[in-house]
């Protein structure tokens, strides 16, 4: 029921589609201000709509960089008008502890604390917390401690079930 609703207010088009739409608009925005995409999400709740924008940028985003992205985008927004629906615009930081989804935000995160689950054990573990130190196509590597001493893990890219950033103890 909810995908014939989608596909009416987007002229037959998909929501996945209508999201990379909505990602090409905002992409221009976030690079003349150093910002990177870590998600965008356009969903039906409670009975309205919400284009929610997770940004970031190395070092950190504050409210003003989030104030910037949301007018800058709304006005993009209201000029194009690809949305039919009335909705609400969201655009905040993703977290502390947020999810890496895509090879962007791994390469952004070199050299950062990450926690690292596993469809499949590795050394007889299923997670990992460490520092990510490299991302290929293939895999990343993990400095982690076991007992105070610092060992490096690599990591099938296949492998990985969830990847985020973490708070180091």
């Amino acid at each position: 029921m909810l995908t014939l609703f989608i596909a009416d207010y987007f002229g037959g088009m998909s929501l996945d589609t209508k999201v990379e739409e909505l990602k090409a608009i905002l992409q221009p925005i976030l690079e003349q201000h150093d910002f990177f995409l870590v998600d965008l999400e356009f969903v039906h709740e409670h009975g309205d709509w919400y284009l929610r924008v997770y940004a970031d940028k190395k070092g950190g985003i504050s409210i003003d960089d989030c104030a910037v992205i949301s007018e800058e985008y709304g006005e993009k927004l209201d000029e194009l008008d690809p949305i039919e629906p009335a909705y609400y615009l969201e655009v905040s930081s993703p977290g502390a502890e947020r999810p890496l989804k895509n090879d962007e935000s791994l390469t952004n995160y070199v050299d950062d604390y990450v926690h690292v689950s596993l469809y499949q054990k590795v050394n007889g573990e299923k997670a990992f917390e460490g520092t990510l130190t490299e991302v290929t196509d293939t895999e990343i590597t993990l400095i982690v401690k076991v007992k105070n001493l610092k060992k490096q893990v690599e990591i099938s890219r296949k492998n990985i079930a969830k990847i985020r950033l973490a708070i180091e103890f």
